[in-house]
């Protein structure tokens, strides 16, 4: 006897998510292009261990592993226009002065024909090993007491290690463009923050943690846009404290010396970051609680001093390319409160200096959604389990995804949703949405079987 299998999804779409997807409609130019994407995202939703073209292709109804290849790859579309329609819905339901998180995270690949796969650190494994790297932009509402403040991707970019950068055939065999040259980690992230700026995310601040930070380009990047950061270091970052560099500015330039040229003015001078807060006496740390996390109300000690970031000591001049001097602003430190452990942390940043020490310690600390993303990402959305090869393939996954998780996150903050998770009106956690859109996609599926009368001949697949 003929035994049926039936798909997972049905073949129609969920209406939830025809409804989502209507107004990105006009960027994808063929029907079936449209269609791809509809079973694209249904199989990003859908309970897979692995959320590839061919997996979702053997759960979800209506498509092929060849059709969503050719949507990743040949479909007249742009990933990036994409991620931009998707920031303007976004951007009109989110509150403004928000808070622009900037981060990266691996996906480990096997091989080295993925494009922009080396052996590279990765923050998801904790160590060097072969994986891509993603650089993204992530906002979120200022709203640092909160366990669920509305937050969503602004978009994401890959980067190419400078060996791929600079081997054109292997940069052929993957399709990156001629106009992608090689960019560190920060200078990626700088060009995001110019994206959102251009998209209007409605941001004020940026946060990153010490990849970034330790990087003084990246720094005077956001000094010479203008923009508020508070961003990690290293215990060894160098700063200037602002009454000496005032004083050294002061200083009469030095006396001639003999023949040749003049001698030339030296810079303040420099101290580690972990060397000045050690200095300051112990009662100038104060503990300052900033959120509760699952019960647990989080508090530790901090101390803020004003200073300047900088590089560079006083065996150079101050007009030596390598020697540096930010505006005034803020090092920050923090440390577990005496009896517990826990690591002992830096910041920086350029906030005025009326900002208080809270103000500090809650922005510092509002980098977590951005690590939440990646996680949930990874585990509901298949961010790290694309297969393909090709520059273009990857960022339209990467678009996808992202599509994906915005749709989650708003049904997160629908009245609707909120009607329907939560009782007290709090807002629910991203599990319990992704829980309530599998529970649709089943209804679907149950509701299909019985209108094609197989509920009788119905197995469960494996995948």
């Amino acid at each position: 006897m003929k035994t049926h299998v039936v798909p997972k999804a049905s073949p129609d779409a969920l209406p939830e998510l025809a409804t989502y997807l209507e107004p990105f409609v006009p960027l994808f130019r063929r029907s079936t292009s449209r269609e791809s994407v509809e079973r694209y995202l249904t199989g990003l939703l859908t309970d897979l261990e692995r959320k590839n073209c061919d997996t979702i292709a053997g759960a979800v109804a209506g498509t092929s592993t060849e059709r969503l290849q050719h949507l990743l790859t040949d479909a007249a579309w742009e990933a990036q226009a994409l991620d931009q329609q998707r920031v303007a819905a976004l951007v009109a339901q989110s509150p403004p002065h928000g808070i622009l998180l900037l981060d990266d995270t691996g996906l480990p690949k096997q091989g080295r024909s993925s494009v922009g796969v080396a052996r590279q650190y990765s923050g998801t494994l904790g160590k060097v090993a072969n994986c891509q790297v993603v650089v993204s932009a992530h906002y979120v509402a200022d709203e640092p007491t909160s366990s669920a403040p509305v937050h969503w991707p602004v978009t994401a970019h890959l980067y190419l290690p400078e060996t791929w950068a600079a081997d054109s055939a292997r940069r052929a065999k993957v399709h990156v463009p001629t106009d992608v040259t090689f960019q560190t980690k920060p200078a990626l992230a700088l060009a995001l923050v110019e994206q959102a700026r251009a998209w209007g995310v409605p941001f004020a601040t940026v946060v990153a943690d010490a990849g970034y930070g330790d990087n003084p380009a990246f720094l005077q990047g956001l000094d010479d846009r203008h923009v508020a950061y508070v961003v990690g270091v290293s215990s060894t970052f160098g700063v200037r404290l602002p009454a000496e560099v005032q004083a050294a500015a002061l200083l009469p330039s030095p006396p001639p010396r003999g023949r040749g040229q003049p001698r030339k003015p030296r810079p303040a001078p420099l101290y580690e970051a972990k060397a000045v807060l050690d200095a300051l006496p112990a009662d100038r740390w104060q503990p300052i609680t900033w959120r509760a996390h699952d019960g647990v109300v989080l508090c530790k000690q901090f101390v803020a001093v004003r200073a300047h970031w900088a590089t560079g000591g006083a065996q150079f001049s101050t007009s030596h390319h390598r020697v540096w001097t930010g505006p005034e602003g803020w090092l920050l430190g923090e440390r577990p409160v005496p009896g517990e452990r826990g690591e002992v942390k830096w910041y920086v940043s350029n906030l005025p200096a009326d900002t208080p020490l809270q103000r500090l310690v809650e922005l510092a600390h509002s980098r977590w959604p951005i690590e939440q993303f990646y996680e949930d990402a990874k585990g509901e959305c298949g961010l790290d389990h694309y297969q393909g090869r090709r520059w273009d393939g990857l960022h339209r996954h990467l678009a996808l995804v992202m599509l994906a998780y915005s749709f989650l996150a708003r049904q997160r903050w629908t009245p609707a949703a909120l009607a329907g998770f939560s009782p007290s009106g709090e807002r629910p956690s991203f599990p319990a949405v992704h829980r309530q859109v599998l529970l649709w996609l089943f209804q679907d599926v149950v509701l299909w079987l019985i209108a094609t009368n197989q509920i009788a001949q119905f197995r469960p697949r494996r995948i």
